[in-house]
């Protein structure tokens, strides 16, 4: 068995400065080397589109930098709202403020088997009303949608298929919950939202920890013991000091969320398509 111990100080262990290097020119070059015209963000009030929305003004400008506040007023706490607002005032881009629950309430009362215990189903709709009205603006200015997912929510999978998970890049997916919020502050995004509980709001109450049942520091402690150091989840038990009920946890999330990582899997194409001799 390894005997090395790992901490979360192990983990945020990084270099900021070159990761801040590495993601602005990574937005620069997509910006360079595509013919779209700038971006447009959904900025919620927390640590992940802070970080993205910080980094893409720093790496192009606050002039080619769109932020979307997209809350639902039903479900939406008001300090993410002034959260949101504060962020974009300190950034200074153009922004456009759209309350989606009328657009939510359409939804429900077309749909014909809509159910109020539908709660899953109706949080995943408003992620994905969130990205229509994304890719909207992105039509509408040339702009492509910037992604604020991170490394932990793409191994667990949590995030919505084809909703916060409908973007055209994602400049911080290398880095782990715990390092994003570290970032967060290097670009100068306040504390109090660097290190706010995460949550994508998607129903009354949700919080990501609540949720999965697990904190983002284990998951974080997971990761980087199996994936970087290639632990065995027995290793990653000792040397973290993780249960093996949350490691199993962890890499059961991972397992069932393959299909969100990969695109849609088709037949082999000679399994279908035969030509036929002359």
């Amino acid at each position: 068995m390894n005997s090395k111990r790992i901490l979360l100080d192990d983990v945020i262990n990084i270099d900021y400065e070159k990761a801040i290097d590495a993601i602005t020119s990574f937005i620069k070059d997509f910006l360079e080397s595509s013919s779209v015209k700038g971006f447009v963000i959904g900025v919620s009030g927390g640590v992940d589109s802070a970080a993205t929305y910080f980094a893409a003004v720093k790496a192009v400008g606050p002039e080619k930098v769109m932020a979307l506040i997209m809350h639902d007023s039903t479900v939406t706490p008001k300090e993410d709202v002034d959260d949101a607002k504060h962020l974009i005032e300190m950034a200074r881009t153009q922004y456009n403020i759209i309350d989606i629950a009328p657009i939510v309430e359409t939804y429900k009362s077309t749909i014909p088997v809509y159910d109020p215990a539908d709660t899953v189903p109706l949080g995943n709709l408003r992620a994905r009303i969130r990205m229509s009205l994304l890719y909207y603006y992105a039509n509408k200015f040339n702009y492509a949608v910037l992604g604020t997912g991170d490394r932990s929510e793409a191994f667990l999978g949590y995030f919505t298929k084809y909703g916060d998970g409908g973007v055209d890049l994602l400049p911080i997916a290398p880095l782990l919950k715990s390092q994003v919020r570290r970032l967060a502050l290097k670009l100068g995004v306040p504390e109090k939202v660097a290190f706010k509980p995460s949550s994508p709001r998607l129903w009354p109450g949700q919080t990501a920890e609540g949720e999965l049942g697990v904190s983002y520091d284990q998951v974080d402690l997971v990761i980087h013991a199996i994936e970087d150091l290639k632990m065995a989840p027995s290793e990653a038990a000792e040397a973290t000091g993780v249960s093996m009920d949350i490691i199993n946890r962890v890499l059961q999330l991972n397992r069932s969320t393959q299909h969100k990582r990969s695109l849609p899997p088709s037949p082999p194409l000679e399994s279908v398509v035969r030509y036929m001799s002359r």
